[in-house]
């Protein structure tokens, strides 16, 4: 198909999967689709003393975690620098490039000079035109572009709309060290054009790296790709989303107990958006996404909003499904693999399962759905929170030594005839029915809120639950 769109994303493995990283992810991985495209996935290694395989494992495990799928192999950068350095040589050979033998200590005077005549450090071009027979000895050459210095260079931006630097200001930027290394600005534009990348979607904070690279694909006569510069995400105060703000790591949402359809969906809404829909399936996003509806401020994260959004999914979504994302959110937290191992026997797992659709309706994140889930594996006698010790007065103990009679002479074991039981006995006590279902929750959970009774008491089965309340039972 000669027309396909390719978009890529292209981490660098310093870190984690930021959140802002995985929305441009989520934007290349939804226009590529919308489109009948692919989008393919570059690690930018170059920077060797920074990039860890580490990092690397981090990225992809994001991405999977999240959902957003990539063809084909990643693309390490730094296993293409012979390439890399054959598009410089073919750059210097026509002229386009060329050797500089500046050294630091001169580059360093000419930025100071250019300080304090209140200009921005520029490469003054002094071996622009010079002959490398008045190189100094013993020094290695940085090669440069042979960038214009008139005129202007136009990004025809999906996003900003029409750009324009001039190119006075755009100076004959190195494309390969002295050390014989290639610059990030040199192996992203060779990458990308032997990749078939047709449209870059990435953060604005690259908008002015477009106009240098736009020279780069221009000196090789090659086509450049369509570019999209999307605003940054910041944080509830309106600075740039950072540590401070809370989790910035994709895979820290996922110890947090967020869903990677909420996540989707919630990042897919920061800076994009389709009429006044909030909620929308993955299916949706791929059929509305488009770049002109991409605003050109930064969005605010809103945790309170995500959170939101999460509870819906968690309600929505089928209890296995549940259940397998409950699993995966339990290996990533502390404490998790106590419960995995509880869950590791049949019959725990199908307790819990059967437990799930009282448990979701009342938390938003995995990670509260857990904690009120506790009482499904927590052994007698039960520890007791203070809230429940409140509760569990002399006068809590005796209606539970009544209740463990009552609940003994119940016939199915189900939520509709444990409540009609329950009820029956507040009303011949002539008690309010709180005065009742409060006891038991303690002494069926050890907290004092929890979820439904009746959920609890079908859920841990007629033999745990009339041995817990007796326990608590006078």
């Amino acid at each position: 198909m000669a027309n396909q769109i390719v978009t890529r994303f292209a981490p660098s493995p310093t870190g984690f999967l930021h959140i802002g990283g995985a929305r441009t992810a989520l934007f290349n991985w939804l226009f590529a689709k919308h489109h009948g495209g692919k989008m393919l996935l570059r690690i930018e290694d170059t920077d060797r003393a920074r990039s860890t395989q580490d990092a690397v494992d981090a990225i992809l495990d994001g991405l999977t975690w999240l959902g957003l799928d990539w063809e084909g192999d990643p693309i390490s950068q730094v296993g293409r620098v012979d390439r890399h350095r054959e598009v410089v040589d073919a750059l210097v050979a026509a002229g386009k490039a060329y050797p500089c033998y500046a050294t630091p200590e001169e580059l360093t005077e000419m930025r100071e000079k250019a300080r304090a005549e209140g200009r921005p450090p520029r490469y003054d071009g002094r071996w622009r035109e010079r002959d490398a027979s008045e190189a100094p000895e013993g020094v290695a050459p940085a090669i440069r572009l042979k960038a214009p210095q008139e005129g202007e260079t136009v990004v025809d931006d999906l996003v900003q709309g029409r750009v324009t630097f001039p190119n006075k200001d755009l100076d004959d930027l190195v494309l390969m060290r002295s050390d014989g290394t290639p610059t990030y600005m040199l192996a992203v534009v060779v990458d990308d054009h032997d990749m078939g990348i047709t449209h870059i979607i990435r953060g604005d904070d690259h908008l002015t790296n477009a106009a240098r690279q736009s020279l780069i694909f221009q000196a090789m006569g090659w086509t450049v790709p369509a570019m999209s510069h999307i605003p940054l995400i910041h944080g509830p105060d309106g600075a740039k989303l950072s540590k401070r703000h809370g989790a910035t790591g994709a895979e820290a949402y996922r110890a947090l107990g967020y869903l990677p359809q909420a996540m989707r969906n919630y990042l897919a809404r920061l800076g994009w958006s389709h009429g006044d829909e909030e909620i929308m399936s993955t299916e949706d996003m791929i059929k509305w996404f488009g770049m002109d509806a991409i605003g050109k401020s930064p969005s605010r994260f809103d945790f309170k909003k995500l959170e939101n959004l999460n509870g819906h999914y968690m309600r929505s979504t089928d209890d296995a499904e549940l259940l397998a994302h409950w699993k995966t959110c339990l290996a990533h937290t502390d404490g998790g693999d106590a419960v995995l191992a509880w869950m590791a026997d049949g019959e725990n797992e199908a307790t819990a399962l059967a437990a799930l659709p009282g448990l979701k309706e009342r938390a938003k994140t995995l990670v509260e759905l857990t904690e009120s889930a506790s009482y499904l594996w927590r052994q007698r006698p039960l520890d007791c929170d203070e809230k429940a010790n409140k509760i569990l007065d002399e006068g809590a103990r005796a209606i539970l030594a009544d209740l463990s009679n009552v609940l003994s002479g119940v016939s199915e074991w189900a939520a509709e005839p444990l409540e009609v039981a329950v009820k029956a006995y507040a009303e011949e006590k002539e008690l309010k029915l709180g005065k009742v279902a409060q006891p038991l929750r303690a002494a069926l959970t050890g907290r004092g809120t929890s979820p439904g009774i009746y959920d609890v008491l079908v859920a841990l089965g007629r033999e745990e639950s009339i041995a817990r309340v007796s326990d608590q039972a006078s």
